[in-house]
This record gives C-alpha cells, structure tokens and sequence, in this order.
C-alpha cells in the first residue's frame, strides 16, 4: 500500500473514532461540565437539597439522642420519687429535657391553682375532678409543645424526598431533548450523538435518587421516633397523676 494510501486512511479513522466517541466526554465530570446551563441548574438544586437534608438529620439525630438520654434518667428518678416535693428535686438537678418540661408545667399549674375541696379532718385539700381534667389538657398541651420542638423540620424530609424525584425526571427529560438535538445536528442517529445527552440525563436520574432515598429513609426513621417519643410523654403524664393521687393531692 502506498504512503498516500496510508495517510488517507489514517485520515479516515480518525475523523470516524472523533464522531464516534472521542470527542465525547466520558467521565461524570466531563459530562456535567459539558452539559447545558439548565441541566447544570438541576444537579445544582439536587445538591443544595442534598445539603439541606443531611443537615438536618444530622441535627435531628443529636437532638432525639439528646432527648432520649436526659428523659431515660428524668423518668428512672421520678419512678422512685415518694411525692411532687421529691420530683421537683429530681428534676431541678436532670438535665432539661421534654419531661421535665411537662413536670414543670404540672407544678406551675399546682402552684396557680387553689383546691376547690378543701381539707378535712382526714384529707388534706385537693383537687376536684374539673380540676384534674383541666391539668390533664395543660399536660396535652405541653407534649404537643415538646412534639412539635422535636418534629422541627423533619418535614422537610419528606418534601426533600417527594421532590427530588421530580426535579431529576425534569432534569432526564432535557437530556433526552439534548440527545435528539445531537441527531439533529449531526444528521445521524450513530452512539457518539445520543451518548452524551443520554448520559447526562442518566446523571440527573441518579442524582435524584441518591438526595431521595436517604431523605425518605430518615423521614421514616424520626416521624417513628417522633411518634414513640410523643407516647411516652403522655404515659408520663399519666404516671405524674397518679403520684398526685398516691400524694392526696387529688
């Protein structure tokens, strides 16, 4: 074969292998650098979002441990307390905590109330039934105070979760667009036209699911221990009536 043959077919495979792929970028750096200015602003939201909810959990996470601790030793206390005198004690040395904010609450209430049954010879004065029904709502309304503390941006979870999904459906469909406009351009339907927008399309599915899955995950996990949490409590208050009881107080 001639030198000028050589040469013309060197000439040839290159120009193939430069429309067939190498002029395609083909790392995922490449590519969402290469990507277009809207698909750019896609994985950038993905991003922010994906910030916005590790940060989040992050903080949930220290303040349910928090949470957890200081009430675990609170209650373990309180269980072994002979009357509210006691348990004001215990809960002036814990660590504050959303039990001691509903004990607190208790005896504010205590300390405002005059007994509407007075003392006898046998009893001492106490409270009267509408009375106690009215320190059980002032109990309510404390925990739904305490839930509501905890559950601070834990929606925002879900919303993370629910969202992302569709801003990456967004961001794939402009990368198909971006893949027919390379058939377009290029006059043919070959890999080295699709591969790029297909690629980045790929890209911005995958974005969206590694900012949703742990978003919903942790979703999950905090509405759950929002929901024991809130339980607990109010079992407190239960347990805080009765030490009312077993003190004469009601």
């Amino acid at each position: 074969m001639s030198v000028a043959g050589v040469s013309t077919g060197s000439l040839m495979l290159l120009q193939l292998s430069t429309q067939g792929g190498a002029a395609t970028p083909r790392s995922i750096v490449g590519l969402i650098i290469g990507s277009d200015p809207v698909t750019k602003a896609v994985l950038a939201g993905l991003a922010v979002l994906s910030l916005i909810s590790w940060a989040i959990m992050f903080a949930k996470w220290r303040t349910f441990s928090s949470a957890e601790r200081a009430g675990a030793s609170f209650v373990r206390d309180f269980e072994r307390a002979r009357g509210i005198d006691d348990a004001m004690l215990l809960a002036q040395r814990s660590k504050p905590s959303p039990f001691t904010a509903v004990f607190s609450r208790a005896v504010q209430f205590l300390n405002d109330t005059k007994p509407a049954l007075g003392a006898t010879n046998d009893r001492t004065a106490r409270l009267s039934g509408s009375q106690v029904e009215a320190l059980r709502l002032v109990l309510d309304s404390q925990t739904g105070r305490e839930r509501e503390a905890l559950g601070k941006f834990i929606p925002w979870l879900a919303t993370v979760g629910s969202v992302s999904p569709l801003i990456g459906l967004f961001g794939t469909v402009l990368g198909v667009i971006e893949a027919f406009e390379g058939i377009a351009t290029k006059g043919s339907g070959n890999i080295g036209a699709v591969a790029p927008g297909i690629a980045t399309a790929l890209i911005a599915t995958a974005a969206a699911l590694a900012v949703a899955i742990p978003a919903a995950f942790a979703y999950n996990v905090f509405a759950s221990r929002l929901n024991r949490f809130d339980n607990e409590l109010e079992g407190f208050g239960s347990e805080l009536i009765a030490l009312m009881v077993r003190e004469g107080r009601i």
